[in-house]
């Protein structure tokens, strides 16, 4: 492109400076990374079988894969808002092919336990790089490029027990070994994403717009933790839902692990729907707004589903997927524009939470399945939607009475 031209031309709209196909790459590996992360969700039954575990070892499966995640992705992020690291993308879907692999041949249930871990590395590695990838190639649309991004995981989610049901579950614990050529197909794919990456580092950098007034650090602060608050409440409930739903449906209504897999199929693919739309909206509504209805949203559907039938059930478990699954791109980007300039710091903040509330909440249900039983568990946390009520104290980061400042505040970096 010549640079020249390009400094004295009309400025483009955002639409016009967005990478749709760099954005179409990214949201391709998140397919995949996510598809091969579901998967071992979705053959938790395959596992107790062969293994005889109990719902807390199911449980500490997925502990231990989303700890691994969740500890490191905040570090990696902020080591690369420093240091960036182009091929970083493919070095980490490299942990996961190995994983996999290990995964396939794990004799043990402390075997299961490494390759969790390994896939679990290569997911702390693979966010926080690829976000910032997303928003580098978003020309602006900030939600968009970031709904677009996770829609990709989403979906891949929503695949994985699909895969399970049609490949593995039939075939049994060595098929796996043929999922790792997924994660070969991935590296390559973001090899060429690194290259990209790499250029963009090299072209002449554009001056940075004129920055509103920052929050007071204390109420900067005070955000963070009702968002932290408002995760735990979308991804303990979640949890219930993506790690158990399986085991709920088999022993409340008697169906086999083929239908309740659909089942699951169902809610995740609605999550995809609700990650694809939150992102937009939130760009054209504003985040708070859309933060705020996605969770405390589902509470009466949350709180009824407990007593609903098979086919009533698998209804409620769409809207609350759909409407659940909105609030994360919206909080990303929304903690992105709280704190500018630390877009890996926030991402690997925000997925790392995401993944530990989720493997802390897998683990802690577990047990309390194996306790009070499943029914009881998912009557507990129907009355987690009802924290939403917090989001009532997230500022508008584009009001300028908020920030004190004399204009508007522009949130965009």
């Amino acid at each position: 492109m010549n640079q020249a031209s390009a400094t004295t031309a009309t400025p483009t709209s955002p639409a016009d400076q967005t990478a749709f196909k760099v954005l179409g790459a990214i949201s391709f590996s998140h397919f995949l990374n996510d598809m091969m992360q579901s998967l071992m969700l979705a053959i938790y039954p395959l596992f107790r079988m062969e293994f005889q575990l109990s719902f807390a070892q199911i449980g500490l499966i997925t502990l231990t894969y989303q700890l691994t995640a969740s500890l490191l992705q905040p570090m990696i992020g902020y080591y690369t808002d420093r240091h960036p690291k182009p091929y970083s993308l493919a070095f980490g879907m490299g942990c996961t092919f190995g994983g996999l692999l290990l995964l396939s041949q794990a004799a043990s249930f402390p075997a299961v336990l490494i390759a969790a871990a390994m896939v679990g590395t290569g997911s702390s590695i693979f966010h926080p790089e690829s976000s910032r990838v997303a928003r580098m190639a978003s020309g602006g649309r900030h939600g968009l490029a970031q709904s677009i991004f996770q829609v990709g995981g989403n979906t891949g989610a929503a695949a994985g027990p699909l895969l399970a049901a049609w490949l593995v579950l039939p075939h049994g614990q060595g098929s796996i070994a043929w999922v790792s050529l997924i994660a070969l197909l991935a590296m390559v794919v973001l090899t060429g994403v690194g290259r990209w990456y790499q250029h963009q580092h090299r072209l002449p950098k554009k001056a940075p717009p004129a920055a509103a007034e920052a929050l007071p650090r204390h109420r900067v602060i005070r955000t963070l933790v009702v968002l932290v608050v408002l995760m735990f409440s979308k991804f303990f409930y979640l949890a219930s839902i993506s790690s158990y739903l399986i085991f709920y449906l088999m022993h409340q209504f008697g169906i086999d692990t083929e239908l309740a897999q659909y089942h699951l199929f169902y809610f995740l693919a609605a999550v995809a729907l609700g990650t694809l739309l939150g992102g937009p909206i939130g760009d054209r509504i504003g985040r708070r707004k859309v933060i705020w209805v996605s969770i405390l949203g589902i509470a009466p559907f949350a709180l009824a589903l407990p007593y609903a039938s098979l086919d009533v059930s698998a209804f409620l478990t769409m809207i609350i997927g759909f409407m659940l699954a909105s609030a994360f791109p919206a909080m990303v980007v929304y903690g992105q524009e709280l704190i500018p300039g630390k877009v890996g710091t926030i991402s690997g903040l925000f997925f790392g939470v995401a993944f530990g509330l989720g493997g802390i909440g897998a683990a802690v249900l577990g047990q309390l399945a194996d306790l009070w039983g499943i029914v009881t568990v998912y009557k507990l946390c129907s009355f987690l939607p009802l924290i939403g009520l917090l989001a009532f104290y997230l500022p508008d980061l584009h009001d300028r009475n908020v920030r004190g400042g004399t204009g508007s505040a522009n949130t965009s970096d």
